[in-house]
């Protein structure tokens, strides 16, 4: 058993949650593999094993079945173990809004906003109590982009940003740390998935390029991790507009545009 605390990654059988698992693995964490593909899962599993020398579990789940939600959650409420979620899995949806079904973009929102806030949820308690732990909660550059024309996909990218910088407010003063990791286009299952070529796009990351960065940003302790923005002074100068905002939310009456009458012409 590794001295330092076990990782469980969702995901965890290809792209960004492999190379998690194998990084974290690396530096000596005990990690717990969850994903819907169990052939998948134990031959990485077995791979990591030989390769890193530390204790490997494979956690079958599918985390829009609730029975399998309820199981994982299980895991990281009781297993004294585990002291970084890495939560990855996630989707996308092939089409524009008009071409998605209601419960295709039900299923969606299962697992990239109530799987990802119900593991949270699961893990928190445990860490209060110790005054330690790590959540990290993978995101995209999408939530901050209504421009790129996904609607939903878009939406809970938003939503995993929201919480995580929530929960960094309300629980990074307890120890316990909250990231948000936002990439752009990487080279990921997800584009054949949700019926893209991956490799007609333009600057697309490699997905080790990817979770190295976001590793500097977790030893770092950033709330918010962008690998691919250039410029730091951008996302500081839009969170700063941000809370400049905030004020102006409290007042008791409407803004004075809104008090004077629509001109129609």
């Amino acid at each position: 058993m590794s001295q330092f605390p076990t990782v469980l990654v969702t995901g965890a059988s290809s792209g960004i949650g492999q190379v998690y698992a194998e990084r974290f693995a690396a530096r000596g964490h005990d990690v717990v593999l969850v994903a819907r593909d169990e052939a998948r899962l134990q031959t990485f599993a077995e791979r990591l094993r030989r390769k890193s020398g530390v204790l490997v579990d494979v956690v079958r789940a599918d985390l829009t079945d609730l029975a399998d939600l309820e199981r994982v959650e299980a895991r990281l409420r009781d297993d004294p173990r585990i002291g970084v979620l890495i939560n990855n899995a996630g989707a996308a949806l092939p089409g524009g809004f008009p071409d998605q079904s209601p419960q295709d973009v039900g299923r969606l929102v299962g697992l990239n906003v109530t799987a990802v806030t119900r593991l949270a949820a699961a893990v928190t308690p445990r860490f209060l109590s110790t005054g330690e732990g790590a959540i990290v909660n993978i995101g995209s550059v999408v939530g901050l982009a209504p421009e790129f024309s996904s609607a939903v996909y878009g939406a809970t990218k938003a939503f995993v940003l929201y919480l995580s910088q929530a929960l960094a407010v309300e629980l990074g003063p307890k120890g316990v740390y909250v990231q948000a990791v936002l990439p752009a286009a990487t080279r990921t299952e997800i584009w054949e998935r949700s019926g893209k070529d991956v490799n007609a796009l333009p600057n697309v990351m490699d997905v080790e390029e990817l979770v190295d960065a976001a590793l500097v940003g977790f030893d770092r302790r950033e709330t918010v991790t962008i690998p691919p923005l250039p410029d730091a002074a951008q996302w500081i100068a839009y969170d700063i507009a941000r809370q400049a905002m905030r004020p102006g939310f409290a007042n008791a009456h409407p803004a004075k545009r809104y008090r004077e009458p629509a001109r129609v012409a």
